[in-house]
């Protein structure tokens, strides 16, 4: 089994769609507004505004994704980060948050922020291991964030 972080390409789309509305879905959440738009046009909502999106291939396949969106303060929001099923519990989220440590490292940016719901807490878990703090509440687009969290850099 081969599996590489490789950045998006547009024949990624359909599976980034599909990684993404599997765990909003799953969790019990609705696709919100924000969600859509980073869903349905990746480059113009992510990719043309310094952002970059990773993808894990397993042979080829895309089964893990994770996007990194720029903010006015230099840091990136860490986002869409979904495994899929039969690939969970392979270290694919550690993975693809180094990914975007070492990203953001080289440019320099001050932090790594995210926006999450307390009750993803096996992500919360790997987010704390990684280094992730809790912020107090921000101002979020989504309806479902309830846990903000930051790693300086």
């Amino acid at each position: 089994m081969s599996l590489d972080i490789v950045p998006y390409r547009p024949d990624h789309h359909a599976a980034w769609i599909a990684l993404n509305e599997y765990w909003i879905l799953d969790g019990g959440y609705a696709i919100e507004a924000k969600d859509r738009v980073a869903l349905d046009d990746p480059e113009g909502a992510i990719l043309s505004k310094g952002g970059v999106i990773f993808i894990v291939e397993c042979n080829g396949q895309a089964v893990g994704c994770c996007c990194l969106i720029a903010m006015a303060d230099g840091g990136y929001e860490v986002g869409k980060m979904a495994v899929a099923v039969d690939a969970q519990g392979l270290g694919l989220g550690r993975r693809l948050l180094d990914a975007c440590e070492a990203h953001a490292r080289s440019r320099a940016a001050p932090r790594l922020y995210l926006e999450t719901n307390t009750s993803q807490t096996h992500a919360i878990a790997l987010y704390e291991r990684f280094g992730f703090v809790d912020l107090p509440p921000q101002p979020s687009p989504y309806a479902r964030c309830n846990c903000w969290m930051e790693k300086r850099l």
